[in-house]
């Protein structure tokens, strides 16, 4: 077997590995499962390893092929780096992005930069993934992920986005004309509260406040639970209770009155979002034209 045959039957390995999947790494490949089953087949005979254990519901690395996925998987992806990077030498960028971003910062940040870079750069494609867990970008072969500045990784190359992001405590009138406003946030606990479901731990999200240094965090009670904003926001709206919004989501409703703010003292800021990428990540022009297309340049400076 010759050196590039070698190297696709460890390219197709890899896809099944990192799949978990004969049926969606064959569909990424672009062969049939038979012909990547029969293609894995040939490599574990001629190393005389398992790579793979497969069941009638699953496919897994043994620890043969973690070492082979750990080993060559993070080359190939710096070979693919290079290998986009030369996209230079056209006339204009192209390729495909892939980026992970939870829903506010992909609704108020993402999209407008990307509706104004778009249209000039056809042959770029972006894939934007909302997701609210802290995804390894790395072993999920994103470019890109956006996050808070206190969340992302050390190991990363963090390129700030937005500016700081303020929370607001926020109710409807009709909730407030049955309710006394709370004054501080341990009053929270005898209102009704829209709570926030946490992806990560699955956990129920703790209000965070902080006034004079002093930091508090609220376990809220009430009848709805969701994991986006725009649901938060409805139910705010409708009078189900009080949410905890991000301030620049709320401040038309605020100025039109159909919400009323709380605690605005206690509502701490957050470091601004953030676009972040491994550091050993080779740019190609297209995604250094993204980055500079959402760098976040102050203005009041």
């Amino acid at each position: 077997m010759n050196a590039s045959g070698n190297l696709n039957d460890v390219i197709a390995f890899l896809a099944v590995a990192r799949e978990r999947s004969f049926t969606r790494a064959a569909g990424k490949l672009g062969v049939s499962q038979s012909a990547l089953s029969h293609t894995i087949r040939g490599l574990e005979a001629r190393l005389g390893l398992r790579l793979l254990a497969r069941t009638t519901r699953s496919v897994a690395p043994t620890a043969a092929g973690e070492r082979l996925l750990g080993a060559v998987g993070s080359r190939l992806d710096e070979i693919d780096a290079e290998l986009l990077a030369l996209s230079e030498l056209r006339e204009k960028p192209a390729g495909a992005i892939r980026v992970t971003a939870a829903e506010h910062p992909a609704e108020t940040i993402l999209w407008p930069a990307l509706a104004k870079l778009l249209p000039d750069y056809p042959d770029i494609r972006v894939e934007i993934v909302v997701d609210y867990g802290l995804t390894d970008i790395v072993a999920e072969r994103f470019d890109a992920g956006v996050r808070l500045g206190e969340q992302v990784a050390k190991d990363m190359i963090a390129v700030r986005i937005g500016p700081d992001i303020r929370m607001a405590v926020v109710g409807a009138p009709s909730y407030f004309a049955k309710r006394t406003e709370p004054k501080t946030p341990q009053d929270l606990t005898a209102h009704e509260c829209i709570n926030i479901r946490l992806p990560t731990s699955g956990s129920l999200y703790a209000w965070e406040f902080e006034k004079g240094g002093r930091e508090v965090k609220v376990r809220v009670e009430g009848q709805l639970v969701f994991n986006n904003i725009a649901f938060r926001l409805n139910a705010a709206l409708a009078g189900f209770g009080l949410a905890y919004l991000p301030e620049d989501r709320v401040q038309s409703h605020l100025a039109g009155g159909r919400l009323i703010r709380a605690l605005a003292d206690w509502c701490p800021h957050f470091s601004g979002y953030h676009l972040y990428y491994p550091s050993r990540r080779q740019h190609s022009p297209a995604f250094a034209l993204l980055i500079e297309a959402l760098r976040y340049r102050d203005n009041r400076r």
